[in-house]
């Protein structure tokens, strides 16, 4: 039970005025022997209640005789007691006041609390309307880049280079989609196992004969990245892709000994 929502709902105030069925108060005074903190509520808005109608209650008129007397001169002290003619009635105008009070108490503090509510609800449209504007600006992104990636693909120019595993890590596998008249190559690296704490991988562009490395750079975002797909630039006049394993920043020369995956650009003609 939500003790906070419990007491915003208005509930307590009804149970003080006396307005709710006696199902509900039976079942508001066993939840008030069984939290402490609505009991405390309830008493905190008697408490007010009695404030409010302290301020607008009638006075007593139990001197009002004795004023009359003073204010006519009368200083006759062998006062002889009066006989009503009737028993005095009720004060009604003091409970009328009374429940007035009561009511436009009750009246305000609903009033307060549906306005609270409100706020509360306009603020929770307004954070829900962000976040679908946001999700539907990144969903809309990644449709453009899906599309462009696509197009890239099926563009009858592109060299498609598999690269398969080797010696340290044989399941291994990447391939790698170069576009020749813009320098640019998609890499997929799917099939590369997580790289262990301080380590990155580095692409390299390799000419075989002799055997020349060039770095094109490192993947620092592959744990980051779902679909491990990384676009590189690559202006060689490259023979084969290779991907080592290599501390965090790279290195000047590719570790052979932590070659996961080479293939030759031959090997898709």
């Amino acid at each position: 039970m939500d003790i906070k929502e419990y007491i915003e709902s208005g509930i307590l105030e009804l149970y003080v005025a006396g307005i709710l069925s006696e199902k509900e108060n039976q079942e508001i005074y066993a939840l008030l022997l069984k939290h402490p903190e609505l009991l405390d509520e309830v008493l905190k808005i008697e408490s007010a209640i009695v404030t409010l109608t302290a301020a607008v209650s009638p006075t007593d008129t139990k001197h009002l005789f004795k004023a009359v007397k003073e204010k006519l001169g009368i200083t006759n002290t062998n006062d002889t007691p009066v006989r009503p003619l009737h028993k005095p009635g009720t004060n009604w105008f003091s409970y009328v006041g009374w429940a007035a009070t009561l009511v436009i108490g009750l009246g305000l503090m609903w009033f307060v609390n549906q306005n609270n509510n409100l706020k509360d609800q306009i603020q929770t449209v307004e954070t829900d309307k962000e976040l679908l504007e946001v999700t539907l600006e990144k969903y809309s992104n990644e449709l453009t880049e899906t599309k462009q990636l696509i197009t890239f693909l099926r563009d009858k120019d592109i060299i498609a280079v598999p690269l398969a595993g080797q010696a340290v890590s044989p399941d291994s596998y990447a391939k790698a989609y170069w576009d020749k008249k813009t320098n640019t190559v998609v890499l997929d690296v799917q099939g590369l196992p997580e790289p262990p704490q301080g380590k990155v991988y580095q692409v390299w562009s390799l000419t075989l004969n002799p055997l020349t490395p060039t770095s094109l750079g490192t993947i620092d975002d592959f744990s980051t990245d779902d679909n491990k797909l990384f676009t590189i630039e690559n202006a060689n006049a490259t023979e084969a892709f290779g991907i080592t394993l290599e501390p965090a920043g790279g290195s000047e020369s590719p570790t052979l000994e932590q070659l996961y995956t080479l293939g030759a650009v031959e090997q898709a003609s």
